[in-house]
C-alpha cells in the first residue's frame, strides 16, 4: 500500500515528535533523580546553601549519572558489538585471502532493515558470487587446457612419427595433414578465445552502422559454397529486404557461426532453410537444418563456454564449443534475443531477433 504525501508527512512529525517526548522523559527522569539524591543529602547532613548553588549541584549530578549509567550500558553492550566486528574483520580476511566459503549468522535478520543485518547479508552474498566467478574460472581453465592439450599431444606424437625414415610418402602426407588440421585447431580455439575475453571485457570495438542485413547473409552463404556444397546440401534461401542498425563485423560472426554450426552437423545429401523477414519494428532471422539434433536437456547449456552437446563428435568435426557462447553475446550486446528449438534426429531451428 502506497502511503500519500499527506500521510508520509504526517508519519514523519509523529516519530519528531516521539523523539522529542522521549529526549524530555529521559532528561526529567534524570533531572528528578538528581534532585532527589541532592536534597536527601542537603537533609542529611543540613547544608545551607543558595537556590542557586542547589540548581548547578543538581545540573552536575544529573550529568553524572548519565555518565555512569551510560558507561555500565556501554559495558554490556559492547562485548557484543565487539564480537561482531571480530566476525567481520576475520570473514573479510578470508575472503581476501580466496576463502569465499563464508557464511555469517546474522543475528538481527529478525529486526527489519538493521543496518549491521544489511551488512552480514551483503558480506554473504558477495561471498556466494565470489565463489561461483571462482568456480567458473577454474573450470574454464580446465576447458581451455583440455582443448589445448588434445591437439598438442597429436601434433607431438605424429612429428615424432615423422622422423621415421621407413615412411612412404604417402603416409608421410597423411601425417602432416593431420599436425595441419590440430595446428589449425589451435589457432581457431587461440581466436576464439581472444574474441571470447574482448566481448565479454567490453573491450571490443561496437560500431553500428546501418547495412542491408539481406545481402551480408547471402555473403555469407556464398562464402560457406564449398562446405554445403561437398555435403550436397539442398539449401532454401529466403532473404526479404531488411535494413539495420548495428556493428557489421559482429553480425558477420553471427551468421558465419550458425551457418557452419548447420552445414557441420547435418548429413550429406539433407536440406537447409535460412529465412529472413521483417516482423513489426523486428528482424528476424530462421536458420533450419534437418541434422542429428539436440536433446532437450542439453538445450539450455548449449550457448555455455565449452559446452559439447556430444563431445566425441565435436572432436571429430573440429569444434570447441566457443562458437555459440561469442553467438550469444553479440546477440546480446545488440539487444536481440536468440531461441533455439529442436528434436533428434529431426533437426534444429535457430530464431535470431533484432530490434531495427
Amino acid at each position: 500500500m502506497r502511503l500519500s504525501p499527506r500521510g508520509g508527512r504526517l508519519r514523519k512529525v509523529l516519530r519528531i515528535g516521539t523523539i522529542i517526548v522521549t529526549w524530555l522523559v529521559v532528561t526529567v527522569s534524570y533531572w528528578s533523580l538528581a534532585y532527589l539524591g541532592t536534597s536527601l543529602i542537603h537533609k542529611k547532613w543540613d547544608l545551607h546553601i543558595s537556590d542557586f548553588s542547589r540548581g548547578l549541584i543538581t545540573l552536575f549530578a544529573m550529568f553524572s549519572l548519565f555518565i555512569v549509567t551510560s558507561w555500565i550500558f556501554s559495558r554490556f553492550a559492547s562485548p557484543r558489538r565487539t564480537d561482531f566486528f571480530a566476525m567481520m574483520i576475520d570473514a573479510m580476511r578470508r575472503i581476501s585471502k580466496g576463502d569465499y566459503n563464508v557464511e555469517l549468522a546474522n543475528q538481527f535478520k529478525h529486526k527489519k532493515n538493521h543496518p549491521f543485518g544489511k551488512i552480514v547479508e551483503s558480506i554473504n552474498e558477495m561471498a556466494v558470487e565470489l565463489n561461483q566467478i571462482e568456480q567458473m574460472r577454474q573450470e574454464f581453465i580446465s576447458n581451455v587446457s583440455h582443448e589445448i592439450q588434445s591437439p598438442l599431444a597429436s601434433i607431438s606424437g605424429f612429428a615424432a612419427v615423422l622422423k621415421q625414415s621407413d615412411l612412404t610418402p604417402k603416409e608421410r602426407e597423411h601425417y602432416l595433414e593431420i599436425i595441419e588440421t590440430e595446428s589449425r585447431r589451435l589457432a581457431n580455439l587461440s581466436d576464439n578465445l581472444l574474441k571470447l575475453t574482448s566481448i565479454e571485457s567490453q573491450q571490443h570495438p561496437f560500431e553500428p552502422v546501418a547495412f542491408r542485413l539481406d545481402k551480408q547473409i547471402r555473403e555469407i552463404i556464398l562464402s560457406c559454397e564449398p562446405q554445403w556444397v561437398a555435403k550436397s546440401l539442398e539449401l532454401d534461401i529466403s532473404l526479404d529486404e531488411v535494413e539495420i542498425t548495428a556493428d557489421e563485423e559482429l553480425m558477420s560472426q553471427v551468421w558465419i557461426n550458425l551457418i557452419n554450426n548447420s552445414i557441420k552437423f547435418t548429413p550429406c545429401g539433407s536440406s537447409l532453410k535460412i529465412a529472413l523477414y521483417q516482423r513489426g519494428q523486428e528482424a528476424v532471422v530462421t536458420i533450419a537444418d534437418t541434422g542429428m539434433g539436440i536433446a532437450e536437456e542439453a538445450q539450455a547449456h548449449i550457448f555455455e563456454r565449452f559446452y559439447k552437446v556430444d563431445k566425441s563428435r565435436n572432436r571429430t568435426l573440429g569444434g570447441s564449443g566457443l562458437g555459440l557462447s561469442i553467438t550469444k553475446k553479440i546477440i546480446d550486446m545488440h539487444e536481440g534475443s536468440i531461441q533455439v528449438q529442436s528434436k533428434l534426429n529431426e533437426g534444429t531451428l535457430f530464431t535470431v531477433t533484432f530490434p531495427m
